[in-house]
């Protein structure tokens, strides 16, 4: 197989992927990740998947590249990384006794092909009290994570059941990660 580069600078992303034991190496690409007016959850992690993907096949033209992107949707409205305690408060407030969407955009790209997936896994919050909000808050977690949590943590004291793929919600379906590879590794 060609030379892989994990679009990321995520931490989960990598250790996900270290995994499967492939050998790769990291290179983050600065995109803008701003949400189109109308743009639903999954077009949303799609096209910035494919972004990050394209950004970095720009400066490695020969590696395979592999991208993904993470968003919580809710009501249709697409819960990023919170920006301070009162919006991680809001996101919580939200998602808090229900169920809720993690959707994950992976795309595969080479230049020749690309290759691209959505993946949704539902996840269900328990009821939160403001309590369970200050301590969780307390832990830091919450920050930089989409939906200001982190299954693979202190979260999962919250989440009762998923239904989908774990990996996806910690930040990288790793089954159809693997299916998009081999099918990219089969055209090169």
């Amino acid at each position: 197989m060609a030379h892989l580069i994990l679009a990321s600078s995520s931490p989960r992303r990598r250790e996900l992927l270290q995994q499967l034991g492939l050998d790769f190496d990291i290179f983050s690409p600065e995109i803008d990740e701003s949400v189109l007016v109308g743009e639903n959850v999954a077009a949303y992690v799609e096209r910035l998947a494919c972004a990050k993907a394209q950004a970095v096949l720009e400066q490695f033209p020969d590696a395979i590249i592999l991208a993904a992107d993470t968003s919580v949707g809710v009501d249709d409205q697409i819960l990023g990384k919170p920006e301070s305690k009162q919006h991680a408060f809001e996101m919580w407030q939200s998602i808090s006794g229900r169920k809720h969407d993690v959707f994950s955009g992976v795309c595969v790209r080479t230049s020749r092909e690309k290759s691209s997936i959505v993946v949704r896994t539902q996840v269900e919050f328990q009821a939160l009290s403001r309590n369970d909000m200050e301590d969780y808050w307390a832990t830091g977690e919450p920050l930089g994570k989409a939906g200001a949590y982190a299954i693979q943590g202190v979260a999962a004291r919250y989440i009762p059941r998923i239904e989908g793929s774990y990996s996806n919600v910690v930040g990288l379906p790793l089954y159809e990660a693997v299916q998009l590879l081999k099918v990219v590794k089969a055209l090169n």
